[in-house]
């Protein structure tokens, strides 16, 4: 069983959660995240703490104790300070745009590459080659950059493509020239 779900989370000022059986939603000054929780898991608010509990003879599998702790815990998170993740843009060339809701990247094809922005995130662009996605649901904010970085990943010769900020790439080295 995991032992940070036995702790309680701390509930910060201006974060309210309200529990019921099967929902989670947890309301503060970025937005609101809902969660589901399934039969055999407990949510009780008590004194500004939310306490997570598991019932053994549920039959659900122990390790969802601890995944809904943390997703609760990054429901709160998210409502109180929010998700960033920001990918950067290398290579002659490489530039991206918003345009409305569709981010539109230039990435050395013949054509433009348009990745539709989900209502719940935002996007915005610095200097055209730097982006940064933010939102209150860590999982619709890493998933949007994921998808975004899956349409030119670094490779591994020159280094270009869209990689994260704190990304490193190792470069390989080319072909060696054979003298005789």
């Amino acid at each position: 069983m995991s032992r940070l779900a036995k702790t309680p989370i701390l509930l910060p000022k201006g974060v309210e959660i309200k529990a019921s059986k099967a929902e989670v939603e947890v309301k503060g000054p970025k937005g609101t995240v809902k969660r589901n929780i399934p039969e055999g898991i407990s949510v009780k608010v008590e004194e500004g703490q939310i306490s997570v509990q598991y019932d053994e003879k549920s039959g659900l599998p122990k390790p969802m104790y601890g995944l809904h702790w943390s997703l609760i815990n990054n429901a709160i998170i998210g409502v109180s300070t929010g998700f960033e993740k920001q990918l950067s843009l290398i290579g002659v060339g490489y530039r991206a745009a918003v345009k409305g809701t569709v981010l539109d990247l230039q990435l050395g094809f013949s054509h433009p590459t348009q990745v539709n922005i989900p209502s719940e995130i935002q996007v915005a662009v610095e200097k055209s080659t730097l982006i940064k996605v933010t939102g209150v649901d860590k999982q619709l904010v890493g998933q949007f950059a994921a998808d975004v970085r899956a349409k030119r990943p670094p490779e591994p010769y020159k280094g270009k493509g869209i990689r994260y900020v704190d990304e490193y790439v190792r470069k390989k080295a080319g072909k060696s020239a054979k003298g005789k």
